[in-house]
């Protein structure tokens, strides 16, 4: 085995929530509605707040936030208004990994690693988006370390906004026309690469987004006690039925809310033992 990695750690105490692929942008106006709708129900409820990435459909720099599209502004205010009630907390994602400490300063949230060990009043977990785990899809793990590079970033943002945006947009399509000729396997994360990293940390829970696929998985029979939660994405505009849900983890329960149900995946005195 890999010798363990040195992740950082945080401690968050009371009602944590967590959602993510959320692709706010102004293709999604019912999206960010509906969004917007479950900000406030989350000020009511939780302590904190997490967006676990792709909170945009595309994110092409900070500097957005000095004169933005009608769309971001509405965002940017909806955001700022919980962030003045409850913590927000934000982890970029594989469509807006630039989102920088401008940004989160500009919403009072804290900008969160990559990859963190997360411990909560009811369990300890791992948390990312989950893009770096679909180790199978070679080709977009390529482009994720190109376009991750801090040359290749130096390069990016010395061009300006509008050619940015239209960089991004070309790459958006371009990804979204080779995803349909991927199988589902590639697209979604590798197992050996999620029990890999669990194992390197000694964790027995995993939380993630990314892949659209909310659900509760055993890693392996090898670990039974080893398991997977993937967050839900959000989609109100070119889908139906609509997408939507998060995680809620109380002191007693943990919760899997998806639009039209909840699963209760377990109390807390069965979650998995530290």
């Amino acid at each position: 085995m890999k010798a363990p990695l040195s992740l950082n750690k945080r401690a968050l105490r009371g009602t944590v929530w967590l959602a993510a692929d959320i692709h706010l942008g102004p293709q999604g106006p019912h999206t960010s509605a509906a969004f917007y709708q479950f900000l406030e129900q989350a000020a009511d409820v939780c302590e904190h707040l997490i967006l676990v990435g792709d909170i945009f459909n595309a994110w092409i720099g900070d500097e957005q936030i000095n004169a933005p599209e009608p769309w971001l502004h509405d965002a940017l205010q909806h955001l700022q208004r919980f962030s003045q009630r409850k913590k927000l907390y934000l982890v970029r994602g594989n469509r807006d990994f630039l989102i920088g400490k401008q940004l989160a300063s500009f919403l009072q949230a804290e900008l969160l690693p990559d990859q963190l060990i997360l411990r909560t009043d009811a369990f300890e977990f791992l948390l990312m988006h989950g893009d770096e785990l679909c180790t199978d899809d070679h080709s977009y793990q390529r482009f994720r370390r190109i376009v991750r590079h801090p040359l290749t970033q130096a390069l990016f943002y010395s061009l300006s906004l509008k050619t940015r945006q239209r960089i991004a947009n070309f790459f958006r399509k371009r990804s979204k026309a080779a995803g349909q000729h991927k199988t589902y396997e590639i697209t979604d994360v590798n197992a050996e690469a999620c029990l890999d990293i669990m194992l390197q940390n000694n964790q027995p829970t995993l939380i993630h987004g990314h892949t659209h696929r909310p659900a509760l998985h055993q890693v392996n029979a090898e670990h039974p006690s080893y398991r997977r939660i993937v967050l839900p994405d959000w989609e109100f505009d070119h889908s139906q039925p609509p997408r939507a849900g998060w995680l809620s983890i109380t002191p007693e329960h943990i919760t899997l809310h998806r639009q039209g149900h909840d699963d209760l995946l377990c109390d807390v005195v069965s979650a998995p033992t530290q």
